[in-house]
């Protein structure tokens, strides 16, 4: 039982010692780390094992060669360089592609979808078509579109809107076909 007690109060103390040692040392020790690394996360994880092992050691802190921020600070820099060679020989982490962000597809997929958009424009009246190839396949804005086809910047947006909803419903007409014959 006596024991228990002398262990406990050992524990206690270490604690103690802990604690103070963060509240006298931990602010150069975070800067010295941060310093190294460059990253304030990354610095308070050496940090936070700087003080496990002091806590683990006690008896070294007080081994009269030195002082004990002298002692802290080594540990910080050791952990730091066990850090950098740990992260030069393991290969780089790369995350994987968030949910959301398009892959980028084959050359094969663009020029099919080119050739089915033509094929959708061919499908629209002489007017909505030459309108929407100059403005979505040249680029063109609606006064450049309507100074080169010799008609008014209104005609233009009517036609460019008109088109585009005589597409979307040509390309829901073919899912419609497509998921008949698919399901």
């Amino acid at each position: 039982m006596a024991g228990w007690r002398t262990r406990r109060r050992r524990e206690v103390a270490d604690e103690a010692l802990v604690r103070s040692l963060f509240e006298e040392h931990g602010r150069a020790m975070l800067g010295y780390a941060t310093r190294l690394l460059g990253d304030r996360a990354a610095a308070e994880d050496v940090v936070q094992e700087a003080l496990v092992r002091a806590w683990r050691n006690p008896d070294s802190l007080v081994n009269g060669r030195g002082s004990v921020r002298g002692w802290l600070l080594t540990v910080v820099r050791n952990l730091v360089i066990d850090r950098v060679r740990a992260s030069h020989a393991r290969p780089a982490e790369v995350a994987g592609v968030p949910a959301g962000i398009p892959v980028e597809h084959d050359h094969a997929d663009r020029v099919v979808d080119s050739m089915v958009v033509l094929a959708a424009l061919d499908g629209l009246s002489a007017e909505h078509r030459v309108v929407l190839e100059q403005m979505y396949l040249h680029g063109r804005s609606v006064a450049e579109a309507a100074e080169l086809l010799g008609i008014p910047p209104g005609t233009v947006k009517s036609r460019s809107y008109y088109g585009l909803r005589a597409l979307r419903e040509q390309f829901r007409d073919e899912r419609a076909g497509a998921e008949g014959i698919a399901g």
